[in-house]
């Protein structure tokens, strides 16, 4: 309507002008004929003005007509959710909207004692992690993980981390919503709590615990909540290899937590490595001591294997947090020649204080007990204290602090003191001193 009257009130006045002097002839001044032809020139600008709104108009009315209809054309869906078009797929890059790439890393610099990984007073990329998730189908997405950077990966080489298809509410099928949940591919070990703020950005230290329990297995985990309990239960392959399996035996993995209050965190995590092959294993999957277990039999072993549970509690304060946790270690081996039996206590207490909204200060105190020893190489010598000596007593003592910028950065500085007794009696000290820029995106 208001385009058609734009044209109206334009011919009206085209028609008045020119109308005008025809009527009038000489009755009219020179000041009046100045006034009309002042009128004529505003009406001939008013008259390119309309058409040039008019082309405008068609124009745009075409194309989203084009719009309308190509929505349409997708819209045209049959019951089962197919394209009623001859069956014609999406183009991929019409969801690439879809896909959310992330990333987090840190650098830092360590300085240890001779005895330590670090005496020559290193700068690194300590951490350098990309991240990849998209939706799939409903309730069904993909996430990847590609570890560019570990602090536990001298050479840098990239590595797969976590890589799984996540089957978000499958007991939607029964009515129920977060009941029961399903990850299939490359997923962390579900034990224990400290895996959880194990990366950079999370982590309010620079160390972790001595025991530092993690790792990522192929295999597939169920999870899911029931009011106030909830639970994770993997199989997984167990061995370290990420492209085969060496055993038929399968490692489980089970946690159940329990939230009584907004400020209190309970679980228990149990895990069995199942038998893993002493010669093509060789390695566990999951991480114990900044190190792995390995076969400590003799070249006649075929078969190791290691049983663990843990207790963790986590005490939200209103500026802080504790995190206490102890665990129970069986390791055994089917060796002819000896029995290796061995067993071992862990535990870790830390607390981290909010001193001000971004400047924070924490301890953690951390301890491994084995009468027969372990392979535990902490922050010491990895080739001395996991590929010959063994550990039968180690504590650490980490002292830190940290300033957050944001949720996206934090810079934090820290003193570790490390001190053990070999299986011989020989006494290590691994002492080290470190600070760290962490930041996600």
């Amino acid at each position: 309507m208001k385009r058609g009257g734009n044209i109206s009130t334009a011919l009206c006045v085209s028609a008045l002008v020119f109308l005008l002097p025809a009527v009038c002839g000489a009755m009219v001044d020179p000041e009046t004929a100045a006034e009309l032809k002042l009128l004529r020139e505003q009406n001939a600008l008013l008259k390119g003005q309309v058409e040039k709104q008019n082309t405008v108009i068609e124009s745009l009315s075409e194309k989203v007509d084009g719009l309308t209809r190509a929505e349409e054309k997708r819209a045209e869906k049959d019951d089962n959710g197919a394209s009623a078009n001859a069956g014609a797929l999406t183009p991929l890059a019409n969801d690439l909207h879809n896909v959310h790439i992330s990333g987090e890393g840190a650098v830092a610099f360590f300085h240890s004692d001779k005895n330590g990984s670090f005496p020559n007073s290193e700068f690194r990329v300590d951490e350098a992690k990309l991240f990849v998730e998209a939706p799939i189908w409903q309730d069904v997405y993909f996430y990847s993980e590609l570890n560019l950077a570990l602090h536990e990966n001298d050479t840098l080489n990239p590595e797969l981390g976590e890589l799984y298809l996540d089957f978000e509410d499958v007991s939607k099928l029964w009515g129920q919503e977060r009941q029961l949940n399903i990850r299939a591919g490359r997923i962390d070990i579900p034990f224990g709590e400290e895996y959880i703020y194990r990366d950079a950005i999370d982590n309010p230290f620079i160390s972790h615990s001595l025991s530092d329990i993690w790792g990522v297995d192929a295999g597939v985990e169920l999870y899911g909540s029931f009011g106030k309990f909830s639970y994770t239960v993997a199989v997984q392959n167990g061995g370290l290899d990420p492209a085969h399996d060496f055993n038929a035996d399968k490692s489980v993995v089970a946690r159940v937590s329990y939230d009584p209050t907004r400020w209190l965190h309970l679980s228990v995590s149990g895990m069995r490595t199942g038998d893993l092959d002493a010669n093509m294993d060789y390695l566990s999957a999951v991480w114990f001591g900044n190190g792995w277990f390995r076969s400590l039999g003799s070249t006649n072993t075929t078969t190791f294997n290691a049983n663990m549970v843990e207790g963790d509690v986590i005490i939200k304060l209103p500026r802080g947090r504790i995190h206490a946790f102890g665990g129970y270690i069986v390791y055994d081996d089917n060796d002819p020649m000896a029995n290796n039996r061995r067993d071992a206590f862990y535990y870790s207490v830390e607390g981290v204080l909010n001193v001000t909204k971004k400047f924070y200060v924490g301890g953690r105190f951390s301890q491994i007990i084995s009468c027969k020893g372990l392979p535990i190489p902490a922050n010491g010598d990895y080739d001395n204290y996991f590929n010959s000596e063994l550990t039968r007593d180690i504590w650490r003592l980490s002292l830190g602090t940290g300033y957050q910028f944001s949720r996206h950065l934090v810079v934090k500085a820290e003193y570790t003191l490390e001190e053990g007794r070999t299986v011989d009696g020989d006494n290590r000290c691994d002492n080290q001193f470190a600070a760290e820029a962490a930041f996600g995106f």
